[in-house]
């Protein structure tokens, strides 16, 4: 039955295609918590934590087997086990958090052991973002972002503290069916995060200059993107949507999407041509994404590339994706084993970026983040560091199908804007596209697989947020923290066997 709870807490709390209700994610690690107290041996209690993470990883993860099978070599029996084995990974994490949990259930107090709990799932999340090149999908707190009043402690202790507070609330909450004095704790910490969210969410945003943006998302066929048949037709799609947003509108920046430009617009060639001659006569700068190479020595390296180009029609700078997609933009460990393709084919294996500084434009300083970047808080806090007063999300999410992948990428971008306190732009291929402000509201987003524009007014901030501002600090803080109730535990004596009651 906790298995089953444990499935379902997951897969509504966090973003489906069914309904989402956020609050219910918080049966995910309760459940997690009472398997492991109920659990006979500590190997039990870690097997049985990574079957229900494994489990619940895997139903959330389903739409990873869409951009294999659709645009991979695999058929659909192959694709399936995808989201399968990134399950078997993830649920490593929650076969570690349980067995953490069972070995301090019984020498721990029922006040302590929630707190222990709590930073073991925070050191994990942190973990799991950089372990393997990273992958901080489905964090905790991901799952209210379509509750921004829930979130608002992440611009104070991050999003991955905010998901150690709510498994602290969780394990509280499970030993309350023992010591009734547990469910106290758990009403005060959860309005607190109210509380904080309520305060935090009727302060005036600052008063400062504001940039009129216009989002531009193309809808173009993943099956014809790379169609050189069919460069131009994309190209002037993306241009008469710009010229007739900007009709009726004056834009300070446009933005398209990750790789718009099926082509090197490094290149001269008369696409390139149309796109600067675009930017001269609207005498509008705009910010498009398109691959791009180096050479030297010889060789030739590939980048996944954002270019701004000014009013003027001049391409002034660029910035190369830095965080690039395991087995979706380069093969891992390529060299040692070179007969592993891809998994998703573009147009080359890419190189990773170096520069990480914003891309300037007048007051404009834009924090690029490319595609999956947004899911890194480590990589949008680099972005804001350097300068940036808007964080600026280009992405191409026609991978993901219509499937939940690109509500859960979108509700990433969110805990982003709040945790930095930035105006965050997002402009995606298919969806979603829109405008996200410092507290995380959605002001614009739009639907999936449309042409559509946007435009709206953001602000260019520069305060930082106390988790931007301690962002080193708060990590190694909450490692501290996590090992000085280690010792504690280990200097504690085992106590009988604590039993909960059944669920």
């Amino acid at each position: 039955m906790k298995y089953l709870l444990c499935i379902l807490g997951a897969w509504f709390g966090f973003a489906n295609p069914i309904y989402q209700l956020p609050l219910l994610v918080l049966v995910f690690p309760l459940a997690l918590t009472a398997l492991a107290l109920e659990a006979g041996s500590r190997k039990q209690a870690m097997f049985r934590g990574w079957l229900a993470g494994m489990l619940s990883y895997s139903a959330c993860l389903y739409w990873v087997a869409l951009p294999v099978h659709n645009f991979g070599p695999l058929p659909w029996l192959l694709s399936a086990t995808c989201p399968l084995l990134l399950g078997v990974y993830l649920g490593l994490y929650t076969g570690v958090f349980a067995l953490a949990v069972n070995w301090a259930g019984n020498r721990l107090s029922w006040l302590f052991l929630a707190p222990f709990a709590g930073l073991i799932w925070t050191v994990l999340e942190y973990v799991r973002a950089h372990l393997l090149t990273g992958f901080p999908w489905l964090t905790l707190s991901q799952a209210f972002s379509p509750w921004p009043m829930a979130i608002q402690s992440s611009a104070y202790i991050g999003a991955f503290g905010l998901s150690g507070l709510l498994v602290v609330i969780s394990v509280w909450l499970v030993r309350a069916s023992q010591a009734k004095r547990a469910l106290l704790p758990a009403i005060l910490l959860g309005a607190l995060v109210v509380g904080v969210g309520l305060g935090r969410m009727q302060q005036p945003l600052p008063e400062k200059s504001e940039v009129r943006v216009a989002v531009v998302q193309g809808n173009i066929s993943q099956s014809r993107k790379w169609d050189q048949k069919f460069q131009e037709q994309t190209v002037r799609k993306y241009l008469d949507l710009s010229r007739n947003v900007l009709e009726t509108n004056n834009a300070d920046l446009v933005i398209w999407p990750e790789t718009a430009l099926p082509f090197y617009l490094q290149e001269e060639s008369e696409l390139r041509r149309l796109v600067l001659d675009f930017c001269r006569k609207q005498k509008t700068p705009l910010l498009t994404g398109s691959p791009g190479y180096k050479q030297s020595d010889g060789t030739t390296k590939l980048f996944n590339r954002a270019y701004l180009i000014n009013k003027q029609g001049r391409i002034t700078n660029s910035y190369d994706k830095r965080h690039l997609v395991p087995f979706g933009e380069y093969v891992p460990l390529g060299s040692w084993i070179p007969f592993l393709d891809k998994l998703v084919p573009g147009i080359g294996d890419f190189s990773p970026g170096q520069s990480s500084a914003p891309l300037h434009q007048e007051d404009i300083a834009l924090g690029p983040l490319i595609c999956y970047e947004i899911i890194f808080p480590g990589i949008a806090q680099e972005r804001v560091s350097k300068g940036a007063n808007i964080l600026v999300n280009i992405s191409n999410d026609a991978w993901f199908g219509r499937s939940s992948g690109p509500i859960q990428h979108w509700n990433q971008a969110v805990l982003r804007a709040v945790e930095q306190g930035r105006y965050l732009i997002r402009s995606t291929n298919t969806g979603i596209s829109g405008f996200i402000d410092s507290r995380g509201r959605s002001l614009q987003k739009s639907a999936l697989y449309t042409s559509s524009t946007q435009i709206r007014g953001v602000r260019l901030l520069s305060e930082r947020t106390p988790f931007s501002e301690k962002y080193g600090m708060l990590r190694w803080l909450y490692c501290g923290l996590a090992v000085v109730f280690v010792l504690i535990t280990l200097g504690s004596k085992e106590k009988p066997q604590y039993k909960i009651k059944k669920i």
